[in-house]
């Protein structure tokens, strides 16, 4: 390069350097109003709060969510409409449907008739509580828990609607709110992961569940969930192979961490410490997870309570009987997915099949924690991804009907852990199609959460290829009304 062209390039006045570097200045302007802190040299590392340490006081420390995988139908269990039974078989008013989306299944369909709950609805407890006849053992636990019955999400289809509700998006890649906890809070049990999921099913047709519901996402995989499965292994390949005693084991394991020790001082990948973490724990769990779930040091009060198929691995029942467990030893989220709710056509009868599997089990749960002393630290959720129409899907026949899915009002409980006890929250309209009071978004749901776990939402935040990433994205409000 000739000294004459340096000369030449860098005689130039202050018009010509701020027309060249408008671009440049532009984006620095806007990123400082986007993130006012951009220039204060606080790096993200700062930011971040060490495992356990919360931004303020706790309310809960474990969280038990009984997920209701395909939608149950919140106008035969929890809202009341008796303005259905009135308005039976008229066509549903434009003006309330206000030219809202549809799904694909219903989009074409030339009439929405109003279709009234087959069930009768009594008032429970001390504030006297709506709910459906099919649900005697949750009308018992009313006065414990709170009944929002004005959830709402955009999502329309089950797989973005469970995302959504599991992670925060409706594309999938992001951390679900277990890891989200397991990262921030990390375990009280160092033989046990800090997020496990179980999962069960009633007969009929079942959506598909991916693994990605309780992926890591983009946090450290020693975060993602642990699939704890009712057979003979309840964690695949945890066991020693044949030929395989613990002690060899052990020193196998200790080799390959030195090696993976050595790729960590290398590299400095943090997935390498995480695959150590998670070698020996899986060790520490091949005598931890066989305990847990050896029912045997049960009382026959346990089984009585939680229900018959409690006695059967693998129902809905025994996983919430052995999540009471699993809390009891310090893990803290555990997730249950009861898999078939979905109910396009036959929707009395599989409503009927269903709550029969998950009524008694719930309450139970709720009641066997609080007879332990456990309830008020101990966070249980029971909903599915979002709610169903108040009109029929298909042709309404002798009694039998479905109904589709419907995001704009839904209904789902909380109990324990810092929630206030014995309340409904929110309110629907006369058709129980939209909300006209207290509305609760998926992102208020989850900020309401990681709040009761003493976080700030909006800085429990993780940087992930140049942005900070958060489990509510950009929205989310804490929901103060059902704080106890």
């Amino acid at each position: 390069m000739s000294n004459e062209f340096l000369r030449h390039s860098l005689n130039i006045n202050r018009r010509t350097f701020l027309s060249s570097a408008s671009i440049g200045i532009g984006s620095l302007a806007l990123g400082s109003l986007l993130v006012p802190d951009l220039f204060s040299g606080k790096s993200d590392e700062d930011e971040m709060l060490p495992p356990g340490v919360t931004h303020f006081a706790p309310k809960a420390k474990r969280v038990i969510y009984l997920f209701q995988s395909g939608a149950p139908s919140q106008l035969e269990l929890f809202d009341y409409k008796p303005m259905l039974h009135k308005m039976g078989g008229q066509e549903l008013p434009p003006s309330v449907r206000n030219g809202q989306r549809l799904t694909g299944m219903t989009a074409s369909q030339k009439s929405f008739p109003l279709i009234p709950s087959f069930t009768s609805f009594q008032q429970h407890g001390q504030n006297g509580t709506w709910l459906g006849e099919l649900l005697p053992f949750t009308s018992k636990i009313v006065d414990d828990i709170c009944i929002i019955r004005s959830m709402n999400t955009e999502a329309i289809n089950h797989d973005p609607a469970v995302s959504f509700f599991q992670t925060g998006s409706q594309q999938p890649g992001r951390p679900s709110m277990g890891s989200w906890l397991s990262y921030g809070l990390g375990s009280e049990n160092k033989n046990l992961p800090a997020f496990c999921v179980l999962l069960s099913r009633s007969k009929g047709d079942i959506q598909p569940l991916a693994s990605r519901n309780w992926g890591n996402g983009f946090l450290d995989s020693i975060h993602q969930g642990v699939h704890l499965q009712s057979g003979h292994d309840p964690v695949l390949y945890l066991q020693n192979p044949p030929g395989t005693d613990k002690a060899s084991r052990g020193k196998m394991l200790d080799h390959i961490a030195a090696l993976n020790h050595m790729q960590e001082e290398q590299f400095g990948d943090p997935e390498i410490t995480a695959r150590i973490a998670q070698y020996e724990m899986a060790y520490r769990m091949q005598t931890s997870v066989p305990d847990v779930m050896n029912f045997s040091d049960e009382p026959e009060s346990s089984f009585k309570l939680y229900g018959a198929d409690s006695l059967q691995p693998g129902t809905f029942a025994a996983n919430c009987l052995l999540a009471r467990r699993l809390s009891e030893r310090g893990v803290r989220f555990i997730q249950l997915y009861h898999m078939g709710w979905d109910a396009h056509s036959d929707l009395p009868e599989r409503t009927r099949v269903f709550t029969k599997s998950v009524d008694q089990a719930s309450a139970a749960l709720v009641q066997d924690l609080k007879n332990r002393g456990m309830l008020d630290e101990t966070l249980v959720i029971w909903g599915g991804e979002f709610g169903r129409t108040n009109y029929c899907q298909g042709t309404f026949k002798d009694g039998n009907y479905g109904r589709d899915h419907h995001p704009r009002c839904f209904t789902i409980w909380m109990a324990g852990g810092g929630v206030k006890p014995g309340i409904v929250y929110g309110e629907t309209d006369e058709l129980g199609y939209n909300i006209v009071k207290d509305p609760v978004h998926v992102h208020d749901f989850q900020a309401t959460v990681l709040n009761l776990f003493g976080y700030d939402h909006e800085k429990l935040i993780y940087k992930h290829q140049g942005r900070r990433y958060r489990l509510t994205d950009v929205s989310g409000h804490v929901v103060k009304g059902i704080l106890a």
